[in-house]
């Protein structure tokens, strides 16, 4: 079906308004599959009927419900490994250093979407709990999706989803099976806390972190807002503190807050850091 351009226009113009996405015209021909449940559900006979609602009176709940089916929630445990073995070999036994005295670590995990990328995160710190030994570690994870976070909470997810990344070994020993596939035992969603949080709003509340993933979340905006947000994450950011960002991501030509840390792709220090070390 033949998307109208002004119905395409108008949603475009309030997803970046709301979540920052940048709606490319080449994704046009998603809005009918995703928007079309939403206005049956608001009593819509079509998506333009529901788009004509998007004014500055619309109801909260439908401009949410308009967002969340429009973001896409990608996502599976340890993707792209990579990142993960870094944070364990590299960034940790930095950490463990720097907040000796401390002795306390906290990561934010942005766009946590259902929740394998901070449970990940989870049995990470879990298999090294014989260094983080008396150590207190929060993982806070966020995302601006309700209904995505609340299925994350839940911790429970299909075969296919556990098949998809998460070493068998890990799977025996942090999930237990239940209907509808395998739920993360306790000891593991206790270590997640989850937040609704929209990138695009201030979250100063959250507090300063020792560790920020924040993957595959830029690609879709467009440069002014990868600014916005990569400025406030290291507003976030302890200045000796480290950004994961995805593969495909990067801050040069975006921003002066970060630079790569060399040797570590998708890894990424605060630039005062970086003149400090240089300095001293």
């Amino acid at each position: 079906m033949t998307m109208d351009p002004n119905v395409f226009a108008t949603v475009a113009s309030f997803l970046k308004a709301q979540s920052g996405l940048a709606l490319t015209p080449d994704k046009a021909y998603l809005l009918n599959g995703r928007l079309q449940p939403v206005a049956e559900q608001h009593g819509c006979k079509s998506v333009a009927e529901l788009v004509a609602k998007l004014n500055g009176a619309a109801p909260a709940q439908l401009k949410q419900d308009v967002v969340e089916a429009m973001t896409t929630n990608e996502t599976s445990f340890f993707r792209d490994t990579t990142p993960f073995e870094i944070l364990k070999t590299h960034v940790l036994s930095q950490l463990l250093e720097r907040r000796k005295v401390r002795r306390s670590l906290r990561i934010l995990c942005a766009a946590a979407s259902s929740g394998q990328e901070p449970y990940s995160l989870a049995m990470l710190m879990a298999e090294n709990a014989a260094r983080l030994a008396g150590w207190k570690t929060q993982i806070l994870a966020v995302d601006l999706d309700t209904k995505i976070l609340k299925r994350a909470e839940a911790g429970i997810y299909t075969q296919f989803e556990v098949q998809r990344g998460l070493p068998v070994q890990m799977l025996m020993k942090y999930f237990e099976q239940c209907p509808g596939g395998w739920k993360a035992k306790p000891e593991i969603r206790s270590m997640v806390q989850f937040q609704r949080c929209n990138l695009l709003e201030p979250f100063s509340h959250l507090g300063e972190f020792d560790v920020i993933f924040c993957r595959n979340v830029l690609i879709y905006f467009d440069t002014p807002t990868k600014r916005h947000v990569l400025d406030r994450l290291a507003n976030q950011l302890a200045p000796d503190g480290f950004l994961f960002l995805g593969g495909a991501e990067t801050v040069l030509d975006i921003t002066t807050s970060f630079a790569p840390s060399a040797g570590h792709r998708g890894l990424y220090l605060r630039t005062e850091a970086l003149r400090d070390r240089k300095a001293g």
